[in-house]
């Protein structure tokens, strides 16, 4: 169901009503969608992907950043540099 965010303001119970009964509600600023309310049981997208098994989360943590060089001059320096 759209909705327009006026009409949402207005009516903000009956249709958070409607969403704890199961239906998705898209929120709508000058006919353009903007947001969705959905039941908050119901399992997002990336969720549902997973019990597909079509994705499956990572194997390891990201690896943090290295610590910074140190080093004087300017970034195209030290470009420059290693380009020779």
């Amino acid at each position: 169901m759209e909705i327009g965010i006026r009409e949402l303001r207005d009516g903000l119970s009956k249709h958070l009503a409607d969403v704890r009964a199961g239906a998705t509600v898209t929120v709508t600023d000058h006919g353009r969608p903007i947001a969705r309310i959905v039941p908050i049981d119901r399992p997002n997208r990336l969720e549902q992907l997973r019990a597909e098994g079509r994705v499956r989360p990572a194997s390891r943590r990201k690896r943090p950043a290295p610590e910074p060089v140190e080093a004087s001059g300017t970034v195209t320096d030290l470009v420059d540099d290693q380009r020779r």
